[in-house]
């Protein structure tokens, strides 16, 4: 497979469109994963694209009767990948959410603890030099108990939303397909070698 890109389109060359698809997926083109190194060769490039969104990808193929039938499909199969991939992506970013929401809940309630035995309990057992070390340290347990929901709140979801915002482009990407047209030199070369 050989590849390069323009300004908004992402060019594709291959030398059988089933190569684009992952081989062991029994079902047809258009219900087909694409093969990873297809997906990671056009999301890398989708995301080097301007951020319009519009996306073109451009596949090049031989010149035959079976890789144009195959070619009519490429539109709905990556469409129906991408849109996958993105509803995939959605899935991942609730799922980090609720995760959030319940460690969020558990490290507010940690915090209430150790605030609470922070002035109450260690402030009447102890003495003062030893008192003020345990009130801190207390301190510094509730905090760090929030520290995964507030990255998860603050940082995690970004990407996840990028990327699935990349998928969704992708899955509405205009597809066009162009067979290879073999030169006539390139004919007689062949035909001397």
């Amino acid at each position: 497979m050989i590849a390069q890109t323009s300004e908004e389109t992402i060019e594709l060359r291959v030398d059988d469109i089933a190569q684009l698809f992952h081989t062991l997926d029994p079902f047809p083109f258009r219900e087909r994963d694409l093969d990873r190194e297809a997906e990671e060769y056009i999301v890398g490039w989708a995301r080097e694209l301007s951020g319009q969104p519009a996306i073109r990808i451009r596949v090049h193929h031989p010149d035959t009767d079976t890789q144009a039938k195959a070619a009519l499909v490429l539109r709905e199969a990556f469409g129906h990948y991408f849109a996958d991939r993105a509803n995939a992506t959605q899935r991942d970013i609730n799922e980090l959410f609720k995760i959030g929401r319940w460690s969020l809940a558990i490290g507010l309630a940690i915090l209430i603890t150790c605030l609470l035995l922070a002035h109450v309990v260690v402030g009447s057992l102890f003495g003062e030099p030893l008192r003020r070390l345990l009130e801190e340290s207390l301190l510094i347990l509730g905090w760090v108990a929030n520290w995964r929901p507030l990255e998860i709140f603050l940082y995690d979801w970004w990407p996840l939303v990028r990327r699935r915002d990349l998928y969704r482009r992708l899955s509405k990407a205009v597809i066009e397909t162009r067979p290879i047209v073999q030169s006539d030199a390139g004919i007689a070369a062949s035909q001397h070698g």
